[in-house]
């Protein structure tokens, strides 16, 4: 073999342990998957229609770096309708190509090599990989559990401050926890990045998909126009579009403006056709996120009735997002665990471990499935749990 070698700071960047176990199902026949984030509602006909309309319309050409104007006037009358905020969707709101890309653009633009990030988990695993892509290094400080919710550990937060730190990130609703994030623990979070002149980036993907209401509260309702926060967001949950891969940005003007010049050398826009069938979600999905919305709720709660009599297992009520995170007494090795759940009775979930500082002694459900799905996937995740042959808690 050439001997010619890969980039040495690639070895910062871990392999996704949530695709380790996807990677065992694929060869799998009759497994009940319930580890990959995603609903198994197809996308709407509305949305499809919109894009095939779009695309005998002749949207198959270049369009501005920042996204159909169109679109992003479509953003910004949504935020006004759920959220009361005001923005200019010509230089605060930047389309891109992914919920995950948009991750990639925020956190390029905020952070140097051997820069830092606060990121708090558990914890969707993409932006302490970015940072680590991108030459940074990402301090993971867990929420503080306090027997009935996830919270904000603000102690630890400023344990983890560096001279580098120039950057805090946090997921809500949250993926893996379900944890939504209250206004006031939002404002702690703004005030500790004002004092120490940071970047705040919420992860906002799963706004929809919350249990008390239309959206999860969002950090935008209490900025200042010259606050450095960034909101990452995406069509994939609530419109269940994973792979039309189509997602958005919110940030100050200068930020909006660098990631924009960034989208030309990187993916120049998102797809045409897409970005047309994005506006039409916005304008006419509100039936269909309702309804679905409702349908997560109703199956999230099956799951979470089903791991409540189960010893040594606890979880948190959700509050958001579609999955649970049930931490199990005893459990120190979760890769281990999954895996075994897997090749003994074909239930795949998401090792807590894939999630970050916190994550291990715990386990990822998607409760997106069908409840055919669920209902037995739930039975054979307790039954195994509580054979002392096979998992001694």
């Amino acid at each position: 073999m050439n001997s010619v070698a890969l980039a040495g700071s690639l070895a910062a960047v871990p392999p996704s342990r949530i695709r380790e176990i996807a990677d065992m199902a694929f060869g799998m026949d009759g497994v009940l998957k319930l580890h990959f984030g995603e609903s198994n509602q197809p996308t709407p006909e509305f949305i499809k229609t919109a894009a095939a309309k779009a695309l005998a319309e002749g949207y198959t050409f270049y369009t501005e770096n920042a996204g159909l104007p169109g679109l992003r006037q479509a953003i910004a009358a949504k935020y006004h309708e759920l959220h009361g905020v005001v923005l200019d969707p010509r230089s605060e709101i930047l389309i891109t190509a992914s919920g995950v890309q948009a991750l990639h653009l925020s956190i390029r633009c905020v952070i140097d090599p051997g820069d830092e990030a606060i990121v708090l988990t558990p914890n969707w695993p993409n932006a302490t990989a970015i940072a680590a892509l991108h030459a940074g290094r990402a301090h993971e400080v867990p929420l503080a559990w306090d027997g009935q919710r996830h919270q904000i550990d603000l102690p630890a937060i400023e344990a983890a401050l560096t001279p580098r730190t120039r950057l805090l990130v946090y997921a809500s609703p949250s993926n893996p926890l379900g944890w939504v994030a209250r206004p006031e623990e939002q404002d702690t979070l703004l005030n500790f990045c004002r004092r120490h002149s940071l970047w705040l980036l919420a992860d906002e993907v799963y706004e929809r998909i919350y249990f008390a209401g239309p959206a999860a509260p969002s950090i935008l309702t209490l900025c200042r126009r010259d606050d450095a926060v960034i909101v990452v967001q995406s069509f994939s949950k609530s419109y269940c579009m994973t792979g039309w891969r189509l997602g958005w940005a919110v940030a100050r003007q200068d930020l909006v403006r660098k990631a924009t010049q960034l989208n030309e050398f990187i993916v120049s826009h998102a797809p045409s056709m897409v970005q047309r069938a994005g506006q039409t979600a916005l304008r006419d999905g509100e039936a269909f996120v309702r309804d679905m919305t409702a349908d997560v709720r109703r199956r999230v709660r099956l799951c979470y009735d089903a791991l409540q009599g189960v010893p040594g297992v606890t979880v948190a009520p959700p509050e958001g997002s579609f999955y649970l995170f049930p931490r199990i007494a005893g459990l120190t090795d979760s890769f281990a665990f999954a895996r075994s759940l897997l090749e003994e009775t074909r239930v795949a979930v998401a090792p807590g471990s894939a999630f970050g500082r916190g994550g291990e002694g715990a386990i990822r459900i998607c409760c997106a499935a069908d409840e055919s799905v669920l209902e037995p996937a739930m039975e054979r995740l307790a039954k195994f749990i509580q054979d002392p042959i096979r998992f001694k808690i």
